[in-house]
């Protein structure tokens, strides 16, 4: 049974974390989105900018509440759930990583590399949260699906700018 840890704030909490890293990202991305990143080689099926923000909080939303199920159906930090919730944490961290790596630092290479480990690290995470609750699981395969054309978008991008992908950033 799930319902072993009744706390009303635990909820909220753990849905609204993973917006805290996409608002802070979103400050990088908002200072580079019409100034660098619009003078790259971008491939036309990328999607729309204006769809980034609600798809991104949609998503931040959807395995915050995920990472919620898992904590309160595998006995919180100790129980079940310990590993589910460590790859869970560490995902967050790739993910808010990306914005600041790719958008004010323009690391190209880099941002391909990091977003590689993160699209595992998120598999992982499926994989883990079946265990302890599938809805949770089913719940960060969006997010996944996401990632996936954000790492080709990512790669295409890296491949067809190299005057900027082989540039160390001075500035």
């Amino acid at each position: 049974m799930c319902d072993k840890i009744k706390m009303p704030c635990i909820p909220v909490a753990f849905t609204v974390t993973p917006m805290i890293g996409g608002f802070i990202g979103g400050i990088f991305v908002r200072k580079n989105i019409k100034g660098w990143y619009e003078t790259l080689n971008r491939p036309s099926w990328r999607p729309p900018n204006y769809m980034f923000g609600p798809v991104w909080t949609t998503l931040y939303l959807g395995m915050g509440y995920a990472s919620y199920r898992v904590y309160r159906c595998g006995g919180g930090f100790s129980g079940a759930a310990k590993l589910p919730l460590a790859l869970y944490a560490s995902q967050l961290v790739l993910n808010w990583a990306w914005s600041p790596l790719f958008f004010e630092f323009h690391q190209l290479k880099w941002s391909l590399i990091e977003i590689c480990l993160l699209w595992t690290n998120v598999a992982g995470c499926i994989v883990t949260f079946y265990k302890v609750n599938k809805v949770a699981s089913y719940l960060m395969i969006p997010y996944l699906g996401w990632l996936s054309l954000a790492t080709a978008l990512t790669y295409n991008i890296y491949k067809n700018n190299p005057e900027v992908s082989d540039k160390v950033n001075d500035e």
